[in-house]
């Protein structure tokens, strides 16, 4: 167990997500999601974690291995299609991690993903969460839009709701 991350997560106070992502930004996040959703298939699912558990720091878990905790947790692996997305912000770490489950993953290459966290991570090093966010949405919904657009029918089948951790 690295101590320096230890200290860190637990220095950290716990409303910090909810004070970057809060009622506002929250409500723009979810309000994007359902734009996003409405021409394709697939269900955005966005999480924001501010300092994490004191087990998962102690099996020493990168963010990409609690983005996989959540995907699986949430049930975002449980779409009808397999077109599940998870977009992960892991605030004191300081990472985004985007899964996405094998309907996708068989069609969109995870360097495509790994580019929108790298944006991401670059507006919230600047401040910019709303921007960050919303970008990555409106990206995350296009890559989806040219491989499940939207039939027939289109459950919403998540909450479009970003979740504050």
């Amino acid at each position: 167990m690295k101590l320096g991350r230890v200290l860190k997560h637990w220095l950290v106070p716990p409303w910090l997500a909810a004070r970057r992502f809060g009622p506002a930004l929250s409500a723009e996040i979810g309000a994007a999601v359902e734009i996003a959703e409405a021409t394709q298939r697939g269900e955005i699912r966005f999480v924001v974690e501010g300092p994490l558990p004191f087990a998962v720091l102690w099996q020493e878990r990168t963010a990409r291995q609690r983005a996989a905790d959540l995907f699986g947790r949430l049930g975002v692996w449980d779409t009808e299609e397999n077109c599940g997305v998870l977009i992960y912000v892991q605030l004191v770490d300081r990472r985004v991690e985007i899964l996405a489950d094998r309907g996708i993953a068989a069609k969109v290459p995870q360097a495509e993903w790994d580019a929108i966290c790298r944006h991401m991570e670059a507006a919230f090093t600047a401040g910019d969460y709303r921007g960050g966010a919303l970008a990555a949405i409106r990206r995350a919904g296009e890559l989806l839009t040219a491989h499940f657009p939207a039939g027939t029918t289109n459950p919403d089948e998540l909450p479009n709701q970003p979740m504050v951790i």
